[in-house]
């Protein structure tokens, strides 16, 4: 599918419906942009000897993956799949390792992927060769927050890099996991109707009472970077906001939120009181999991001005984007068209996954 988003917003048009309808695109999207992107991982690293496998993207990449660390405590992500004949590996944790066993053949790896040793293979030609060990998969951090992609279509460096500038200033490696205040939701929507929500503060007035009340609509902002996007949402009068350094590009405003995008799908919500991480999971062109990760700065301030309520904000978020995927398989819509003022964000956006469905 070509995506067509005209460079002007003044002139642009929305995606056409059946971008966010035709399993096709869906299924374009999955290989073009997820499995070209970074994604956060949530879970904390193995300790020195064990694995810990997963599924990236579960109903949609569905690529079995597992971290491992080696006795040396270098972490690695691997593919959780035998080079013999390509059965799982692991299907649950396991500690104490020195190796790794696949339970078909007895095909043995190394904790660093490398493979070690097949029994019965004498006499088979050019044999280890590199494609007997295990894939490798890129890696990287931000801040104490690991990613993983499987072929990234950039650095991790150059997608966090805009972020650092705005929020490396606050400790943190020393936020707290706040596990009883995270929440996962499974929204029946296209993934990317979700995204579109979210990059836009045009709704805040009309769908988020409370929040609404705690920033200065008039003062929200987007600004653009080549693969992120940032709204700052602005604290009305007594409404907690950050205590900036003097140095910083926000000093003097009374910034009661820092929205930052990461493309495709992930968000980096920042608060006075700390951080909510938000990453979007595709699962189905009608389906996608949005799981809320509370990582608490200051406990002081929690449930106080825009990072208040945030279960309620996402159920609001929830219902209206549900809408939309109900009201876009009508007979009489086709594509809209952007607010040059409030959708910049959203135009963003689509201009980034057209380019790489063109690509």
């Amino acid at each position: 599918m070509k995506l067509d988003i005209h460079a002007d917003i003044t002139r642009a048009h929305t995606p056409p419906v059946e971008f966010y309808t035709d399993p096709a695109v869906f299924a374009l999207l999955r290989e073009r942009v997820l499995a070209r992107s970074w994604h956060v991982l949530t879970e904390p690293a193995p300790p020195p000897g064990a694995v810990r496998p997963f599924t990236l993207l579960p109903g949609c990449l569905d690529e079995p993956l597992l971290m491992a660390t080696d006795h040396g405590g270098t972490t690695r992500c691997l593919s959780n799949v035998c080079t013999h004949r390509g059965t799982v590996l692991c299907d649950r944790p396991a500690d104490n390792l020195r190796a790794i066993r696949c339970p078909y053949h007895g095909r043995r790896f190394g904790l660093d992927g490398r493979f070690e040793h097949m029994p019965e293979f004498d006499g088979c030609a050019d044999f280890p060769s590199e494609s007997d060990n295990l894939a490798r998969l890129a890696t990287g951090s931000w801040r104490g927050f690991r990613f993983v992609s499987l072929r990234p279509a950039q650095e991790l460096a150059v997608l966090t890099a805009d972020m650092n500038t705005r929020a490396g200033w606050m400790p943190l490696e020393s936020f707290r996991p706040a596990p009883a205040l995270s929440r996962v939701y499974h929204v029946k929507a296209h993934w990317a109707l979700y995204i579109d929500n979210y990059l836009e503060g045009f709704h805040v007035p009309f769908v988020h009472p409370a929040l609404n009340k705690a920033l200065d609509y008039g003062q929200y902002t987007t600004e653009l970077f080549a693969h992120s996007n940032l709204q700052i949402g602005i604290a009305r009068d007594n409404e907690p906001c950050f205590g900036l350094p003097g140095d910083h590009p926000d000093a003097g405003r009374r910034v009661a939120a820092w929205y930052w995008w990461l493309f495709p799908c992930t968000m980096f919500n920042f608060y006075p009181w700390g951080l909510s991480l938000n990453v979007v999971l595709p699962v189905s062109p009608e389906l996608t999991r949005v799981e809320f990760h509370s990582y608490v700065w200051d406990e002081s301030r929690l449930e106080q001005g825009a990072g208040s309520g945030l279960d309620q904000t996402q159920r609001e978020d929830e219902a209206v984007v549900e809408a939309v995927a109900r009201g876009i398989k009508g007979r009489f819509y086709r594509r809209g068209r952007y607010s040059p003022s409030r959708e910049t964000g959203t135009h963003h956006f689509h201009r980034l996954l057209a380019g790489l469905l063109a690509d």
